[in-house]
Parts: C-alpha cells; sequence; structure tokens
C-alpha cells in the first residue's frame, strides 16, 4: 500500500534494466518521492551535480561496468545510497558497512524501508 515514506525525496536511480527502472521509479513516486531520476548509465549522470538528490539507489553493474567508484564519490560527499543489486555479497557490506542492501528481485517493503533508512525516516 502507497505510503508518504519518501515525501518529497529526490532520488537518484542508477538501474541499466529499463523495466526494473521504471518499475522502481512508480514504487518511489508511489510512496512520495517529488522526483526520481533514471540514469541507465554512468555516461548519462554527465556533469549534473549530485547536490541535486536527497538520495541515490545505486545497481552495483550499469553495463558491465561496476559502480563501486561512483559509491565511493557518494559516501565521500555524505550522500546516503542504497544498493539494489543481484551481484551484492559480503566483500560489498564490508567495503560500504551501514549501506543497506536489497537483493533483486526485491520486495517492494525492502527497498522503500532500504531508502528511508538510508535518509534516517526508519
Amino acid at each position: 500500500m502507497p505510503s508518504n515514506t519518501l515525501a518529497g525525496l529526490r532520488i537518484l536511480l542508477l538501474e541499466d534494466e529499463y523495466l526494473i527502472a521504471m518499475d522502481v521509479e512508480l514504487l518511489c513516486r508511489e510512496h512520495g518521492a517529488a522526483e526520481v531520476a533514471v540514469k541507465l548509465s554512468l555516461d548519462e549522470l554527465g556533469d549534473q551535480s549530485l547536490e541535486d538528490f536527497d538520495v541515490a539507489i545505486v545497481d552495483l553493474v550499469l553495463s558491465g561496468v561496476s559502480t563501486l567508484p561512483f559509491a565511493e564519490r557518494l559516501r565521500s560527499l555524505d550522500l546516503p545510497f542504497v544498493f539494489a543489486s543481484g551481484y551484492a555479497g559480503e566483500e560489498v557490506a564490508a567495503r560500504f558497512p551501514g549501506v543497506r542492501i536489497v537483493s533483486k528481485p526485491y520486495a517492494e517493503t525492502d527497498l522503500i524501508d532500504a531508502i528511508a533508512a538510508a535518509v534516517g525516516r526508519s
């Protein structure tokens, strides 16, 4: 059931599977997100400022390219994020302690709860 858990949030979604990206965008909007910027690759970000976002949802691999260096950048900017991926393992959890990892396929509530926790709304 939709809620206002993500009310007003500006979300960056890095997901290379178009149908999954559209589902996640809709899910976030149903839970109150003000904006969901879908990027199918890191190149699509271009020079857009990450300060435009409150939180990010990051797939670990986009078109065969690891997003771990990008996640390091998010962490250095103190931009909250969650991983949503089918590739997550103990190595990622150890490298990014405290960052929630939602494994694909994921339940709606798992993803929304992880985003809410990342921004301190749990």
